[in-house]
């Protein structure tokens, strides 16, 4: 994808989104490492996914970290781990499921990030996550059940962020180019707010 034809320029959004991180927030398999990754591109920015990064520092996979310190362990983990992302200049940050239920790790965004939730259905998720053995909250005898409680619990939480962008099954391309047209949707209007306060 290139900024011709596009309603957006590449370096319209940087310049607006200044420091700040375009984080992605949702479910397991919302798509948010893949379409994070793609973003990146259009808008030529580092990707890093919170997760990987989580299993570098501990030298321990997520569903081993999971098994041997369990869930709050783990969240205060990745708590940290995207506290120093955040810090680190412009990047797209795909976090894990879970992440943006910490209030804190939420504030942390809001100050520092431009959140993006990937919306997806429970048909779509479940048909991406079964190609997937490595998900720790799904070892489940009934892992859609699973999963729709976790949709009932984290999508009004998810509902939060900055932008909401609903994915389907489509191209990449055609979710990451939907994405980057919310996301400058976004930064115009924060961009009038500010104007208007400015001349007021």
């Amino acid at each position: 994808m290139s900024d011709q034809g596009a309603p957006w320029t590449r370096t319209g959004i940087r310049e607006r989104l200044g420091e700040r991180v375009i984080v992605f927030v949702g479910l397991m398999g919302a798509g948010k490492t893949a379409i994070g990754r793609k973003v990146a591109q259009v808008l030529d920015l580092p990707f890093v996914d919170s997760d990987h990064e989580i299993e570098t520092v501990s030298r321990m996979s997520v569903p081993e970290l999971f098994e041997r310190y369990g869930e709050p362990e783990f969240r205060a983990l990745e708590q940290r781990v995207i506290e120093r992302l955040l810090r680190e200049g412009p990047r797209v940050l795909s976090t894990g499921g879970g992440a943006f239920m910490n209030a804190q790790t939420r504030d942390m965004i809001a100050e520092s990030g431009l959140s993006v939730w990937l919306k997806a259905d429970l048909d779509l998720l479940m048909e991406r996550v079964a190609k997937r053995e490595n998900r720790p909250l799904l070892k489940n005898p009934d892992p859609r059940g699973v999963m729709r409680k976790l949709m009932d619990e984290r999508y009004p939480v998810y509902a939060l962020a900055d932008v909401t962008v609903e994915t389907r099954d489509a191209r990449r391309e055609i979710i990451a180019d939907e994405t980057v047209q919310a996301i400058d949707g976004h930064l115009d209007r924060l961009t009038g707010v500010v104007g208007n306060e400015a001349s007021s």
